[in-house]
C-alpha cells in the first residue's frame, strides 16, 4: 500500500553493491558464506539492527536470500499495480528499513507482500493482487515454520501479514463498528500492526505521507475513545441496587439510582473500599443528601435499580 516512488528504480534504496562473489557477500552480511550457519538466526541478523536494507540487498545479490527465503527474490519481477515501474521487492525492503527494530514487525514487513506473485492477475489492463495478504499469511507461516521459528513468532508475524491491508479505505470513512472490528481483529498486535501500516508508505510525496500518518493518528484516537466509553459503560458500583435498598431501607426508585451514581463515582476516584467503610460512607452520603436526593441526576449508564436476586 501507499508505495509511490514516481520514476525511481529500486537501486535508489540500495547502499550495497550490485554484484560480488559468494565470499564477498558473506563478508558483507556476516555469515552467508559459512555453510553451517542457522538460516533462522541469519535471517534475524539480516533484518535486525541499523540499516537492514544494505544487508538484505547484499543477501539477494549474492543469492543467499534465495536459499533462506526463496519466495522473496521473486518479488523483483512483480510490478506495483499503481506504479508499474517499481518492483515489489524494492518496496518491501524499503518498508523493512522504515520499521522500528522489532523482530516481529521487521519480519512482517519482509513478508507482507510475499503473496503477490501467486495472486497476480490482469483486469481491464491493470495488474492486481487480490487477497494477497491472506495468501501471503499462509506462505509466511509455512516458510517461518520451515526455518524453525518458535510458534508464537510464527503466529504473530503471519497474523500481521494477514491484517496488513486492513487499513485501506479508512480515509473514505469508517463507522465506529468498523473501528472496533479493526481493533478487535488485531488484538494484542494492534500497536505492531499500526507500526507496520505507518512503515508501508514509501512515497517521497511528503504531503501523502503526512496524510497517512494523520489518518493513523485519527484511527488510534478513535480506538482509545471507544475503548474508554465501553469501559465506562461496563463499570458497576461496588454494591448493587438490592444491597443499597437493603442497607438504607428504601424502596426501588430514583433515589436508589442516585445512590448508585454516587457509589460509582466513589469507586472511580478511590477504588475498591472495605465493605464496612463503604457502607459507612454511604450512610454519611445518605444522611447529607437523602432528603434532597431528588435533585441529583443519576448516571444514565447505571443498570436498573430493581432488586436483584443476589447481593454483591
Amino acid at each position: 500500500m501507499w508505495n509511490s516512488f514516481p520514476g525511481v528504480h529500486h537501486t535508489s534504496y540500495r547502499s550495497a553493491p550490485m554484484s560480488g562473489e559468494a565470499e564477498q557477500c558473506g563478508a558483507i552480511i556476516g555469515c552467508s558464506a559459512v555453510t553451517d550457519v542457522d538460516p533462522r538466526a541469519e535471517l534475524c541478523d539480516l533484518v535486525g539492527g541499523d540499516d537492514p536494507a544494505s544487508r538484505l540487498w547484499s543477501a539477494i545479490d549474492c543469492g543467499r536470500m534465495a536459499e533462506i527465503v526463496p519466495e522473496l527474490p521473486d518479488l523483483q519481477m512483480e510490478q506495483d499495480p499503481i506504479h508499474r515501474h517499481k518492483d515489489v521487492l524494492a518496496h518491501t525492503i524499503a518498508v523493512v528499513a522504515k520499521t522500528p527494530d522489532d523482530l516481529v514487525v521487521r519480519l512482517a514487513a519482509l513478508f507482507h507482500d510475499i503473496g503477490k506473485p501467486r495472486t497476480r492477475s490482469y483486469e481491464h489492463g491493470e495488474v492486481t493482487f487480490r487477497h494477497h495478504e491472506a495468501v501471503g499469511a499462509r506462505m509466511t507461516r509455512k516458510r517461518m515454520t520451515a526455518l524453525c521459528f518458535d510458534e508464537r513468532t510464527v503466529e504473530d508475524v503471519s497474523e500481521l501479514v494477514r491484517l496488513s491491508g486492513r487499513f485501506k479505505g479508512y480515509a473514505s470513512g469508517w463507522s465506529d463498528a468498523a473501528v472496533r472490528r479493526y481493533a478487535r481483529d488485531a488484538g494484542p498486535l494492534l500497536g505492531r500492526l499500526n507500526q507496520l501500516v505507518r512503515s508501508d508508505c514509501t512515497t517521497r510525496n511528503l504531503q501523502k505521507e503526512a496524510d497517512l500518518h494523520r489518518q493513523i493518528d485519527d484511527l488510534e484516537r478513535r480506538i482509545a475513545e471507544l475503548a474508554e466509553a465501553e469501559r465506562k459503560a461496563a463499570e458497576r458500583p461496588q454494591i448493587d441496587g438490592a444491597a443499597v435498598m437493603a442497607h438504607l431501607g428504601v424502596a426501588p426508585g430514583p433515589d436508589v439510582g442516585r445512590a448508585l451514581a454516587w457509589l460509582l463515582e466513589l469507586k472511580r476516584t478511590e477504588g475498591e473500599l472495605p465493605l464496612d467503610e463503604l457502607l459507612a460512607r454511604l450512610d454519611d452520603w445518605w444522611a447529607e443528601n437523602g432528603w434532597r436526593a431528588g435533585s441529583l441526576d443519576p448516571d444514565p449508564n447505571l443498570p436498573s435499580t430493581q432488586p436483584s436476586k443476589e447481593m454483591s
